[in-house]
Parts: C-alpha cells; structure tokens; sequence
C-alpha cells in the first residue's frame, strides 16, 4: 500500500509540473519570445494543453471575466493539492497505519 501511496504521490506532482508548463509556455508564445512552428514546442504544447486543458476548461466557465488575466491554472492548483491532501489523509493514512 505504501508503494500506491508512493506512486498516487508522484504521479500528482508530475500533473503540478505539467500545469506549470502549460502556463510558462503559454506566456513565452503569447510574447513572442518562442516560435510555436517549431516541432519541440509544437509537441510540448500540444501536449501539456492535452493533459491540463480538460481540468481548466470547467474552471474558465465558471469563473468571471477578469479582463483577459487567467486564473483557471492557480485554482486547479489549489484543487489538486486539495486533492492530493484528502486522498493522502483519509485513504492512505488510515491503511498504512493499520499494517501489523
């Protein structure tokens, strides 16, 4: 179970890099400071907006217009942490404490 445990833990911390990616790329192509035509960053965008875009996409809609700032990747920040914390706390802790 810890080995679970582990893996559950790892796994959320790659998605919180990933949803840091998603973010800082978008800001180096919405200023021109990397070219979107290039194969690499073509890649890593398309798939960092893939794997973030179906969590953020709910956060947009419900949230109010603020005048072009996004704040969809910060929620979702404190959501998957929020997450994280209840799954470690009342799923993991319970059953890696009860081990004889």
């Amino acid at each position: 179970m810890a080995v679970l445990a582990y893996v559950f833990n790892q796994v959320v911390g790659l998605y919180i890099i990933v949803i840091f990616v998603s973010v800082i790329l978008s800001w180096l192509i919405g200023f021109n400071v990397i070219n979107r035509h290039n194969q690499l960053v073509d890649a890593i965008s398309r798939t960092s907006y893939a794997l973030t875009e179906p969590l953020m996409r709910p956060i947009r809609n419900f949230l109010p217009n603020m005048g072009g700032i996004d704040i969809s990747p910060i929620v979702l920040l404190i959501g998957v942490n929020a997450f994280q914390y209840a799954v470690n706390l009342y799923i993991f802790k319970p059953l890696l404490t009860h081990i004889p």
